[in-house]
């Protein structure tokens, strides 16, 4: 038998082509109305499908509270670890010739005026010396005034002619000589008494005593390492390690703030110096903060440090705003159709006022600033603008 095949849309319809003409046009009609059937259910079905991705006519879409921060000024800012030291660290050792300590009149943590003696070496042998030198000084006065004497005398009887102008002129010389040893003397009874004095161990300046290593009876000696260390005036400093990028961005005069570690006290300091050099293998410098006095600063510490390098503009978030995820921080904006978007960006300095955003968005967005953590990425919602006053 032959068959006449005919395709129908998605339908095959086999014709014997012995069938009358009549019955053949009502199998096409059969076929054609089955294929039309086919595209309706599934027009139908995909209707259903994207009904069902949409919020059910009595759903409500959630209100999210959205924030158009802008553009604001932030400080830029730096932030180091470093060491605690005394802004001059004045080493104090003996300046004499040395001997046995026989007092130490200061501890850690006095305060000192310049040329205060600290501690004292015995001096037993220096005073007899001091002694002896003075009665030297006497005896060439003495000399001297004798001599002065003479030469009076002698130019009373030179008009009479009983002393010659030659004798004159010697007792001269005799008294300039008795007059120049007096001053001998005197210069070695000066330097014998300064001699002694350099025994006192003195402060070189006004400040703090920060460290002593002497005792009473203890022997010392000039070049024998310092005694005392001090604090000139007592200023303190943070020895900050900072990258070497950011070193690049500090100047003297930036402010900076320095908590010590174990104290929830911040103190207010400045940068007084900035290292001209990078450590090769650290690659990073150090920023010298100075800080008042204070006894919560102990040289020797540890101390965190945010300096404060500049200001700059950015848009300025609540922390509520910002999320994070392995991949980064992000925040949510409503786009123009009402849907959540994820935007990736950059935080930069975090402060009591909000976190700025280096990157990622321009100001301009709705940001979400709350119940982030609860959307998702396409959902609808009904934006409502925070008024800041």
């Amino acid at each position: 038998m032959n068959y006449e095949t005919q395709l129908l849309g998605d339908s095959a319809v086999v014709i014997d082509e012995h069938v009358s003409p009549r019955r053949r046009n009502r199998l096409m009609l059969i076929g054609g109305g089955a294929a039309v059937l086919l595209v309706a259910v599934a027009a139908w079905i995909s209707m259903r499908g994207d009904k069902a991705a949409a919020p059910p006519p009595g759903a409500q879409v959630p209100v999210v509270t959205v924030l158009r921060p802008g553009q604001s000024t932030v400080a830029r800012t730096v932030t180091a670890t470093g060491s605690l030291a005394a802004r001059v660290d004045m080493p104090v050792g003996v300046v004499g010739e040395g001997g046995m300590v026989s007092q130490v009149l200061v501890q850690p943590g006095d305060w000192v005026r310049a040329g205060q003696v600290l501690a004292t070496v015995e001096r037993s042998v220096q005073t007899e010396q001091v002694r002896s030198l003075a009665a030297q000084v006497e005896v060439a006065r003495a000399d001297a005034k004798l001599a002065q004497a003479q030469l009076d005398r002698a130019k009373a009887l030179v008009g009479r002619g009983f002393i010659s102008a030659a004798d004159i002129d010697q007792r001269t010389a005799t008294r300039d000589a008795a007059q120049a040893r007096v001053n001998v003397a005197a210069a070695q009874l000066a330097e014998q008494r300064a001699r002694t004095g350099r025994l006192d161990i003195r402060a070189p300046a006004a400040g703090l005593v920060l460290t002593r290593s002497v005792e009473p009876g203890q022997i010392v000696q000039a070049g024998g390492g310092a005694l005392f260390r001090m604090a000139r005036d007592g200023e303190m400093e943070m020895q900050a390690q900072v990258a070497e990028g950011d070193l690049a961005t500090l100047r003297p005069g930036n402010g900076a703030t320095v908590t010590p570690v174990g104290s929830k006290t911040q103190f207010a300091g400045r940068i007084w110096q900035v290292s001209p050099v990078v450590d090769p293998q650290t690659r990073q410098g150090i920023a010298r903060i100075a800080v008042p006095y204070n006894a919560a600063i102990r040289p020797g510490g540890f101390a965190a440090a945010t300096i404060t390098s500049g200001s700059g503009s950015a848009p300025l978030l609540p922390e509520s705003a910002v999320q994070s995820d392995p991949k980064g921080s992000y925040v949510y904006i409503i786009n123009g159709r009402n849907q959540v978007e994820r935007r990736d960006v950059t935080v930069g300095q975090v402060s009591d006022a909000g976190v700025a955003v280096t990157s990622g968005i321009s100001g301009a967005e709705s940001v979400v600033t709350s119940a982030a953590a609860f959307l998702t990425p396409g959902q609808k919602v009904k934006p409502e603008l925070l008024k800041i006053r």
